[in-house]
């Protein structure tokens, strides 16, 4: 739907005279979606869900290396809203990336029309409400980018592709929740867990014997790692967040929260139904939900007990985390092995450690990366950035190593030149399990243990096929090192992937900036950017 007043036709004419700047011989997918709020009942009791076209969870985008997306949003909720793309980069084009340091939100009643490209992806990866605690409601749906038909896959055509979107979920309202975390307190524990929008035994996916099936399972929860795994089946990694893995057989997989793994699963066994199963991970009460593997010549319903998985076994889990790797000589969205660009030979030009703390700041509960809890201001920064509006942040607000100081709030926003080549290391002191997600991007896992990073703890450095991937987890009292080169000119988002944590505080941006005004380096400001804040009643280009 579009803006009252303008027919469907003329609303798709302006969307294509919006796109100029993408490649013109680049397929157009269009989208036209609206959000509402609707009754759903997940765990067996009403609740006030975020609708998508009436559906929940919301529906996959299906697309192709370097289409051009046009996803048209008609917020009929009754606040601002905004989706954000879980791991598609946004290549030059940080206004799309659709957190509230980027874009303005959409006014109730209102449209907006995105535009974005998946310029040289591929893989799993999903998209999700970011603002006021939406994503506690729904509002998510899986994202596939599949390969051009000439560039090979390392594996055959499987015989069907799932999106299994895994999460923690409340039975409270996400007002309740927001309120909870506005008025200083911290979460309760989750009430359940979901697949697919449904608690146990709710959803249900029908296979025939014999043949080989893909799963893309994604964390869509708020906090909770969870291990997933299917009665009887072995699964084979072949794709993590946009990277083909080195082809390993697991028995089940831990997906931490914001991660998207791809699997193929092989039907051999009799003709019967099965469970799938996902359960949390490092928690004392121990959440468990199912659905059902359905052969389509079954004659016998699901049996047995539910199929135990891993619970508070940290070294398991860190040890699976460090055998996903690379195949370094499949092609990725480009005809040419991924391994042909060698990280591990690139001086780095700069490390930045990153420690994230929990504390209370005039009373109530924040969180911090190096001291420093991230507030919003009044206007996107990537808007205040554009047009040089003083006032708004700081670059430099927040320091590249942790200072020891109190926690503070500030609008935390950190400088990194265009085409550097970074270390970053995140280090974590808690006794949870953290994730951390950077848009924009995707960087390359190289090391992780316990205990505090030093210079020495390069030296265990996996510098050769460490998997490339946006979303990463720090174990209790341990670290995690990622290299990432910063070729994305961009204002882009550094989150705790903990909902909550992020909520109030975990977070900040990185500016990659180049003096030089190119459009090789950096799209202009969208023609149908919608304009907030201090940034109100300035234009962008004419339509």
């Amino acid at each position: 739907m579009m803006c009252k007043g303008w027919s469907f036709w003329q609303g798709y004419v302006v969307l294509f005279a919006l796109a100029v700047v993408v490649k013109a011989e680049s397929p157009y997918r269009f989208f036209d979606w609206n959000v509402t709020y609707g009754d759903i009942f997940p765990l067996g009791v009403r609740q006030q869900g975020i609708l998508i076209n009436g559906q929940f969870p919301g529906p996959d985008i299906y697309s192709v290396t370097n289409d051009n997306l046009i996803i048209n949003v008609q917020n009929n909720l009754d606040e601002p809203f905004l989706l954000s793309w879980n791991g598609l980069q946004q290549r030059r084009n940080s206004y799309e990336d659709g957190v509230y340091g980027t874009t303005c939100p959409i006014p109730p009643g209102k449209n907006f029309t995105y535009i974005l490209q998946v310029k040289d992806q591929i893989g799993s990866f999903f998209y999700f409400p970011s603002l006021a605690f939406h994503k506690a409601a729904g509002g998510f749906g899986g994202i596939r980018v599949l390969s051009r038909p000439r560039i090979p896959v390392p594996f055959t055509d499987p015989a069907g592709d799932f999106t299994l979107l895994i999460g923690d979920w409340f039975k409270n309202d996400h007002r309740q929740l927001k309120a909870m975390l506005d008025g200083g307190h911290k979460l309760p524990f989750p009430d359940g867990i979901l697949i697919n929008g449904h608690g146990p035994n709710g959803a249900s996916f029908t296979v025939e014997q014999g043949k080989t099936y893909r799963f893309r399972i994604s964390n869509v929860g708020l906090q909770n790692s969870l291990n997933f795994r299917i009665q009887g089946h072995k699964m084979k990694l072949v794709e993590v967040e946009g990277t083909h893995t080195v082809q390993t057989i697991y028995e089940s997989l831990d997906v931490h929260v914001g991660q998207s793994y791809s699997v193929l699963v092989t039907m051999d066994q009799a003709a019967q139904d099965f469970y799938i199963v996902a359960s949390t991970r490092f928690t004392d009460n121990i959440l468990s939900t199912t659905a059902t593997l359905h052969y389509s010549n079954s004659n016998k319903a699901v049996s047995g007990p539910i199929p135990a998985g891993p619970t508070d076994q940290i070294d398991w889990s860190l040890n699976q985390a460090r055998s996903i790797r690379t195949n370094l000589t499949a092609s990725g969205p480009r005809p040419n092995p991924q391994g042909s660009f060698h990280y591990g030979l690139i001086n780095i030009t700069r490390t930045i450690k990153l420690v994230s703390s929990a504390a209370q700041v005039n009373g109530k509960q924040r969180y911090a990366v190096n001291s420093v809890s991230f507030v919003p201001t009044d206007t996107p920064l990537k808007l205040a950035d554009y047009f040089k509006i003083g006032g708004v942040f700081r670059v430099g607000s927040i320091p590249d190593n942790p200072t020891g100081q109190n926690m503070y709030l500030d609008t935390s926003v950190m400088g990194a030149d265009y085409r550097a080549f970074v270390e970053i290391v995140f280090e974590n002191h808690e006794n949870i399990v953290q994730t951390w997600h950077i848009d924009g991007y995707a960087f390359w896992v190289v090391g992780m243990n316990g205990g505090v990073w030093t210079p020495d703890s390069r030296e265990e450095y996996n510098l050769r096929d460490a998997v490339s991937r946006s979303t990463t987890q720090v174990y209790p009292k341990s670290w995690t090192a990622i290299y990432m080169a910063l070729d994305n000119v961009g204002m882009w988002n550094v989150r705790s992937e903990f909902w909550a944590r992020q909520y109030l505080g975990q977070q900040f941006y990185l500016r990659v900036y180049t003096p030089v005004n190119s459009l090789r380096d950096e799209y202009l400001i969208p023609k149908n950017a919608l304009l907030c804040g201090r940034a109100q009643g300035r234009s962008t280009r004419p339509l």
